[in-house]
């Protein structure tokens, strides 16, 4: 293997891996760094995520030559979307329908669109993927930058880029301090059929105790996601099949019929973090090592695909100019048009999930306001919707 790369990205993710297909018509040698085994990039397993793509979202992954490689008989459009609050009739409700667009987004398993991904990749003349590999520091010298690996390894790159998890290790040793939000909260996630249709309606239901979303799959089936505190997890995990379908049934008033569990149930610890910057000296931070989103909106992979398409195409631009590609007026520019949304974003968020799991009676007031406000208010349901769909620009929001 060379000992000397334009680029090097820490991380295989789908954050990595994405920048690294926008890479691919570049002329820059990439090298694309994984602790993981080739197998576990290569053929990913279902993990119970569902990704809910954005219009901005699905435009890159087409621009990028991935769409196509997704399994379209997995995709399942967003019609609408409704939130409720505990046993309240307070409800707020986006739909597609008189609109200019047919869904508000596109839920795809997670497993599929890291598969397509790969599978870019590994076609890809410009990339070398090196698996089995950890990258123990990066040290900066004024033309280049050092990756020093484990094993002992040493490979200079003009950019270092990280991509390695919301833990990223990488950016603590470069001295990027970073908020880390800790709900104390665990998501279960898990495959549902059910009798009744769902009408591709996302529903997210915040009942006291315990947050209850469900997201349509494809036919009578959906990704249901039950949020509970981290003391009560280990019981619902250890629920029996039986038992967690009688509970999620009558959790969803029986609307949907009886429910029946078709998947494994998966579960993720809830932590939210937030770099405080997202550069150093021929470095840059992408995905969820730069911020990583509470699910709440499902916006965690759609930051990540927006932040390594702002810095690819300045880098591409760097390129066409023949100017150097991990400068610091670059970097400063990637952090700039990026990291104001995500700090709207992350801060914003966090809000919300403060208001709607904060079962305090003058909080519940508060929210139940909120919520028939910006139902009958149109101004604010039109940009709230605008915002989680990113289908167009909007004048009154900085993104």
């Amino acid at each position: 293997m060379q000992t000397a790369y334009d680029i090097v990205i820490i991380g295989g993710g789908p954050a990595g891996l994405s920048f690294a297909c926008s890479m691919i018509d570049a002329d820059v040698e990439v090298l694309v760094v994984e602790k993981s085994n080739i197998d576990a990039i290569s053929n990913p397993q279902a993990d119970g995520r569902e990704i809910a793509l954005t219009h901005l979202s699905l435009k890159i992954l087409k621009k990028l030559g991935v769409w196509d490689l997704v399994n379209q008989a997995e995709v399942a459009p967003l019609r609408e979307a409704k939130v409720f609050d505990g046993d309240s009739p307070s409800l707020l409700n986006f739909k597609s329908d008189g609109s200019s667009i047919e869904a508000l987004g596109y839920l795809v398993p997670n497993y599929q669109v890291r598969q397509a991904l790969y599978q870019r990749v590994s076609q890809a003349k410009n990339i070398t993927i090196k698996t089995d590999s950890m990258v123990d520091d990066v040290e900066y010298c004024e033309t280049h930058s050092t990756v020093l690996f484990a094993g002992g390894d040493q490979i200079e790159a003009k950019l270092v880029i990280a991509a390695d998890s919301r833990f990223s290790n990488i950016r603590r040793k470069m001295g990027i301090p970073a908020l880390i939000k800790d709900f104390s909260k665990v998501m279960i996630v898990t495959k549902m059929e059910h009798e009744n249709t769902h009408n591709n309606i996302a529903l997210e239901c915040f009942d006291y105790g315990q947050t209850l979303a469900l997201l349509p799959m494809v036919g009578n089936a959906s990704s249901v996601v039950l949020t509970v505190a981290t003391d009560k997890s280990k019981s619902m995990l250890s629920m029996s099949e039986a038992d967690f379908n009688a509970k999620i049934t009558k959790d969803f008033k029986g609307e949907f019929g009886q429910m029946t569990q078709s998947g494994e149930r998966h579960s993720y610890p809830l932590v939210g973090v937030h770099a405080k910057t997202f550069i150093a000296d021929r470095f840059a931070l992408i995905g969820d090592a730069a911020v990583g989103m509470h699910p709440v909106t499902a916006h965690g992979f759609n930051l990540g695909l927006r932040g390594q398409d702002i810095l690819a195409t300045l880098i591409k631009e760097a390129l066409v100019h023949g100017q150097d590609i991990g400068s610091n007026s670059l970097l400063k520019l990637f952090e700039k048009k990026h990291i104001n949304l995500t700090r709207l974003m992350f801060f914003g968020t966090n809000g919300i999930v403060a208001l709607f799991t904060n079962d305090a009676p003058v909080i519940k007031q508060v929210r139940r306001f909120v919520l028939k406000f910006a139902e009958h208010f149109p101004p604010i349901k039109y940009l709230i919707s605008n915002h989680l769909t990113e289908a167009k620009k909007n004048k009154f929001l900085p993104f």
